[in-house]
């Protein structure tokens, strides 16, 4: 019997100090690779911009094709570019700081965000010359079963959109999914967001009938992914929309951002 005992408390004894010299190794490894991880996470979301703005070439490095790219913080009530530092700024923090954001209610909220930050960072692309040539803004909302985050991008008359694109969400592979279907993002390009001044985007739940009047306003829907396809429609207009970027787009216009 004591030799038993002795048996046991020696495989607890080398089982404990697996567990101990384990868990000594995946911490050490968490901390190690951290700042590798987040450089890593930079790199992926500058990549999802340029691919929104139609920007993207895989032969250049990411850094590389940023360089045309300004960075700049944006009130949102005002559409008013203010002071900030950009890097340190986290949008996401943002939203859900009472400080920093407002709740919405029930009209208020059609992309289901729950809160909306005060201030957001956009991206503008700029000629060699200096001009504006796109406009890149983040964008999210609710599809069917999550929050989708992506950017739109559009031309510099604050109007004809360049690409939609998302970079991280939780919708149903080969439905709602379907939002990264290149050939879906592809039908956005050279579409119009607003219509005398209004926001008039949508996606429809088929296709678009080309010879349609209202067909450069339009998007053809997911097919079986209704929830998702509205919950894109609701997203886009509501960031485009004057509790978005209508301010600062129309600002732009008028040449007083």
């Amino acid at each position: 019997m004591s030799a038993n005992k002795e048996s046991l408390k020696s495989v607890l004894t080398v089982a404990l100090g697996l567990c101990i010299v384990c868990s000594v190794i995946v911490s050490s490894a968490a901390v190690v690779l951290k700042p590798q991880q987040e450089a890593n996470k930079a790199r992926d979301l500058k990549r999802n911009i340029l691919m929104a703005g139609g920007l993207y070439d895989p032969e250049l490095t990411v850094e590389e094709q940023f360089e045309s790219i300004e960075a700049r913080l944006v009130d949102l009530d005002s559409g008013r570019f203010v002071e900030g530092d950009v890097d340190a700024f986290d949008q996401r923090k943002a939203s859900k700081d009472p400080s920093q954001s407002r709740a919405l209610t029930g009209d208020e909220d059609p992309a289901k965000i729950l809160r909306r930050e005060d201030r957001a960072v956009v991206y503008l692309v700029n000629s060699e010359a200096g001009d504006l040539n796109r406009i890149i803004l983040p964008v999210r909302g609710y599809g069917l079963w999550s929050t989708l985050y992506g950017f739109v991008a559009l031309e510099a008359d604050a109007n004809t959109i360049v690409g939609l694109g998302f970079y991280e969400h939780g919708e149903t592979p080969g439905l709602g999914g379907e939002v990264d279907n290149p050939s879906w993002k592809q039908k956005w390009s050279g579409k119009l967001a607003y219509r005398d001044g209004e926001v008039a985007i949508e996606v429809l739940k088929g296709a678009v009938n080309p010879a349609s009047s209202d067909a450069a306003w339009q998007v053809d829907g997911l097919s079986g992914a209704t929830l998702t396809t509205n919950g894109v429609e609701n997203l886009v207009q509501y960031w485009l929309g004057n509790d978005g970027f209508a301010p600062l787009l129309d600002n732009i216009r008028g040449g007083r951002a």
